[in-house]
């Protein structure tokens, strides 16, 4: 479904990602853990077309998109939820999912009833501003809004940053119920034992290289990574 190929991406003289190359298979859900700094959000960032790359090349469905403009991107079908959330504060919630489909012409009342049902709090919440909300009330919006582009590749940069367990554990549990509805799922986080358990495949990020690879519960149970990413 979508393939990288010796990626390299710098920010002025600094390499922040260095000739990576992966790929994610429709219907999954594909993780890149690793320590702050790898390269693991500029990755998505230009996967968005937010920012350029250096060097090589970014295909999804057969299609080259390397460099393409965001707009562009989302339009084929890619969306990010933000490190940090990016929601509209000053915005209602319905107002913000609406921001999230403003590529589409068509009617929206049956995602809204979609993502409504995912996040019921955000119904009971519609007319609220969305700085207003609770930290994970804030993180579901973001994720609702990405869905209401109907994206069949969701991006998705430190879901549970910042986010008590119990809300945690929501969150995942709405990733795993996002991809059964026929999303792929490409992962950023920090919690890499709750990204590992949900994981097909993972990818190990150091110093904007990959070092490691494999299926989710392969590297949940390695050594190096227990060691490195799981305190264990």
């Amino acid at each position: 479904m979508f393939e990288i190929k010796n990626l390299s991406v710098n920010y002025g003289g600094i390499e922040a990602v260095r000739d990576i190359s992966f790929s994610v298979e429709e219907g999954s859900i594909v993780t890149l853990i690793g320590a702050n700094g790898a390269g693991k959000s500029t990755t998505l960032r230009t996967i968005a077309g937010l920012v350029k790359p250096r060097s090589g090349s970014i295909s999804f469905l057969g299609e080259d998109i390397t460099g393409k403009d965001p707009s562009y991107i989302v339009g084929k079908g890619i969306t990010l939820v933000p490190e940090g959330r990016k929601i509209f504060p000053d915005l209602t919630v319905l107002e913000n999912l609406r921001i999230g489909a403003y590529l589409r012409s068509d009617d929206l009342s049956n995602d809204l009833e979609w993502v409504y049902s995912l996040f019921p709090r955000l119904r009971e919440r519609s007319w609220q501003y969305g700085g207003t909300l609770s930290g994970g009330e804030q993180q579901m919006l973001a994720v609702a809004r990405a869905l209401m582009s109907r994206p069949k590749l969701m991006m998705m940069d430190e879901p549970s940053l910042g986010l008590a367990p119990l809300i945690v554990k929501d969150i995942f549990q709405i990733i795993r119920e996002i991809n059964r509805n026929g999303v792929t799922i490409l992962l950023v986080e920090q919690n890499a034992n709750m990204a590992l358990q949900i994981a097909d495949a993972a990818y190990v990020m150091e110093t904007g290289s990959i070092m490691m690879s494999g299926k989710g519960a392969e590297l949940l149970n390695d050594e190096r990574v227990k060691k490195a990413y799981l305190g264990t």
